[in-house]
């Protein structure tokens, strides 16, 4: 007899009530449950169990031993149930929440690839700029902007959210250039809505330097495609994600502004709760995401500005 199928048969002893009722579950004889449960007394040295005609009771070491090989056979079948999920294909549904403009533009394309090769896989995606909330929320996975403080999540670090300045290539024909942050206070700067010090942009330089830029403008928007369509428009220059406005930027819609200079970056997480045995198809999804928009992940934007945009 193994010592684990003696803790399986002693487990199983306590939970049925009796040797007969062991014996029944296990399909064995009353007689064979007696004889592995005194093997394990002897090996041991103690009394695990009182047994009288009518009833059975733990003795003080049968109920500590009786609790360590329900922990022992849990793990067990915890290391087992995960080897062979291990070797199951995705599939399920995916219940995921991201900020509007970073789950719009720069997640959903990432999606719809991964979807592509794991066609059994099916993705619910949640735009909300609010601090996502996974349990409220019932969502398995979110994107966070900005450091993560719920209880028992864990936050996997994405490359940091990087915005850039830019502005249509008619309005710097108009007003010039400016070669400076210290010059955007004599421009008309589309700024958020909803930031806390709407009237200054605190901006990182090509050596680490900051620069609390003020800046004054006539539009603002609580939604960063409003401000871009401004922009593009002709409105004044804007500060966006980088995947907002790189498309535009290729396209020479719009032209970079102070392109050594860009908003202090924000920290950005992919955050899932915390689990022992994650299911295929989450385990799968997050390598993807974290492959494709972690920190040391090459599947950088590659849309360069054209140098004849202006």
């Amino acid at each position: 007899m193994s010592k684990l199928s003696g803790m399986e048969m002693f487990v199983r002893v306590v939970e049925c009530g009796s040797f007969t009722a062991a014996a029944i579950a296990s399909d064995v004889s009353p007689t064979m449950v007696g004889k592995q449960i005194r093997e394990i007394e002897q090996r041991l040295g103690a009394r695990l169990l009182h047994r009288t005609t009518r009833r059975q009771q733990l003795t003080e070491v049968g109920q500590l031993y009786f609790e360590r090989c329900r922990r022992v056979l849990s793990e067990v079948a915890l290391a087992e149930n995960s080897a062979m999920e291990l070797q199951s294909a995705p599939k399920g549904l995916v219940r995921m929440v991201a900020p509007v403009s970073f789950g719009g533009q720069r997640l959903v394309p990432e999606l719809s690839l991964y979807m592509a090769r794991n066609p059994d896989v099916n993705v619910m995606l949640n735009l909300d700029n609010r601090v996502p909330n996974l349990t409220e929320g019932n969502y398995e996975l979110g994107i966070q902007i900005g450091e993560v403080c719920e209880p028992g999540v864990v936050a996997r670090p994405l490359r940091p959210y990087r915005r850039i300045l830019a502005a249509s290539p008619d309005y710097i024909r108009q007003h010039g250039m400016p070669e400076h942050p210290d010059q955007l206070g004599n421009y008309s700067c589309l700024g958020m809505s909803y930031w806390l010090h709407q009237d200054r942009w605190d901006l990182t330089g090509p050596e680490g330097e900051t620069f609390k830029a003020f800046i004054n403008g006539r539009f603002m928007s609580n939604q960063g495609n409003a401000l871009r369509i401004a922009a593009l428009s002709g409105c004044g220059i804007v500060l966006q994600p980088d995947y907002v406005l790189m498309d535009d930027i290729a396209q020479g819609r719009l032209v970079p502004v102070l392109p050594q200079w860009s908003y202090k970056p924000t920290p950005l997480y992919l955050i899932y709760h915390q689990d022992s045995r994650p299911s295929a198809k989450l385990r799968s999804v997050i390598d993807f995401l974290i492959a494709r928009l972690g920190e040391n992940s090459q599947a950088i934007l590659d849309k360069r500005p054209r140098s004849d945009a202006v």
